[in-house]
């Protein structure tokens, strides 16, 4: 029976990664968990616990959506793009810093999904405009998309899967990951500012002018800064953040459609809505997994660590996890992770590294995440193409990096406090 849920779970989660004949990743993921069912390897009753056990996540990533199809209906990611040109003043380094920091703050109060399927195109249209060669940005976008997802518990989805119903409020959660994150953030942007000053070296065009940001993207930007206030007293006061990310969204939705008085319909057709059923049928996948025998595996593998040393069990423990989102995608990777660290009862310390894992590994290779999946299929979308390979070299270098400055700082703040 193991060896049978391996194999499915195996080709369900390759199909998810390489995407073989340009098939669609929901495919696989809904292939390979009703694969199980049929079979009995998982019956009827623990498939739906399964799914049922992911309703925080889903309303989280739909509430989110819905606030990025908006903001980019409304104008506000080209004007948000448009004024980091005006403000570079014709330095293509200018324009990498600033470009780079608003990429931060979009992750960090509106996930990293936002950064890499929704700023980069308005980032690319940008870039062309001013005849500034665009892979660095584009890396910056896609890069500082993982790098600053451990930034708030709101910065990341994945968040919401490793810890689950163990979600730090988030004064625990600052403390714990505040210094990590600034040292992942500047590591980062420091490795690609370096690779690419060649690039950067040549001035932009500064004549482009700033895209205008009509009431209803002031509207939008409005219901952005709100959302993340309320996220944020939600996160203060250990409420579940699926909910109320919906709810705001929706009515920042609403009030919108109220003053253009226009249809609904645009904004919901920018919605990727097959993320909702690929993450059910990913937890499904990952409860026949834990059939399997594999959390029990893994559970014994990190209850034997270096116990005599936690920073050494920690920095382990995050280099395997931040190594595993490339083989599996970040979602089942923290889906795996979350439950194996619970049922291991490991140290706040192990498990703060295994989140940071999660959240900064796919910067190593483009396979590492849904997100970053998605910012490729963007950039073809709009005639621009960056290989796998090329993605690679930078985040050979960059990932590493940061991951060290992020593990190390989780060590030291643990060692301080």
């Amino acid at each position: 029976m193991a060896l049978s849920i391996y194999l499915i779970c195996a080709v369900a989660l390759l199909g998810v990664i390489l995407r073989p004949w340009r098939s669609r990743e929901v495919m696989w993921a809904l292939a390979g968990s009703a694969t199980l069912v049929v079979t009995g390897l998982v019956s009827w009753t623990d498939a739906v616990h399964a799914v049922a056990e992911g309703t925080d996540v889903y309303l989280f990533l739909v509430g989110m959506m819905l606030l990025s199809s908006m903001a980019e209906r409304e104008g506000l990611f080209d004007y948000l793009a448009s004024v980091c040109v005006a403000r570079a003043r014709g330095s293509a380094r200018s324009l990498f810093a600033l470009v780079y920091g608003v990429g931060t703050v979009v992750t960090v109060f509106m996930s990293n999904d936002a950064t890499a399927v929704v700023l980069t195109p308005a980032v690319l249209a940008v870039c062309r405009k001013a005849g500034a060669k665009p892979l660095p940005y584009l890396l910056a976008c896609a890069l500082v998309a993982s790098a600053a997802s451990f930034a708030l518990p709101i910065s990341n989805p994945a968040n919401l899967v490793v810890f689950g119903d163990q979600l730090p409020a988030l004064a625990g959660w600052i403390v714990r990951f505040s210094l990590p994150s600034v040292l992942s953030i500047v590591a980062t942007f420091l490795v690609l500012r370096a690779l690419s000053d060649r690039d950067l070296a040549q001035p932009i065009d500064a004549s482009a002018s700033v895209a205008t940001l009509a009431s209803s993207g002031k509207l939008a930007a409005a219901a952005i800064v709100g959302t993340a206030i309320v996220l944020l007293g939600c996160s203060f006061f250990h409420v579940a953040l699926g909910p109320p990310t919906l709810l705001a969204a929706a009515l920042a939705w609403a009030a919108i459609l109220l003053q253009k008085r226009q249809a609904p319909w645009p904004v919901l057709a920018g919605i990727s809505w097959s993320i909702v059923p690929l993450v059910a049928g990913l937890f499904v996948i990952v409860h026949g997994l834990q059939r399997a025998g594999l959390y029990q595996w893994l559970t014994s593998l990190l209850q034997a660590g270096p116990s005599t040393s936690p920073a050494r069990a920690a920095i382990a423990a995050g280099t395997v996890t931040a190594m595993a989102t490339n083989l599996t995608n970040n979602l089942p990777a923290g889906l795996i992770a979350g439950s194996v660290v619970a049922a291991a009862g490991v140290s706040r310390l192990v498990q703060s590294a295994v989140a940071i894992g999660v959240d900064l590994g796919p910067n190593l290779s483009v396979t590492g995440s849904l997100a970053t999946i998605l910012w490729l299929t963007k950039l073809r979308e709009q005639g621009e193409h960056v290989s796998g390979w090329t993605f690679f070299k930078t985040g050979a270098i960059a990932m590493p990096v940061a991951l060290a400055a992020a593990l190390g700082g989780l060590c030291l703040q643990n060692y301080l406090s």
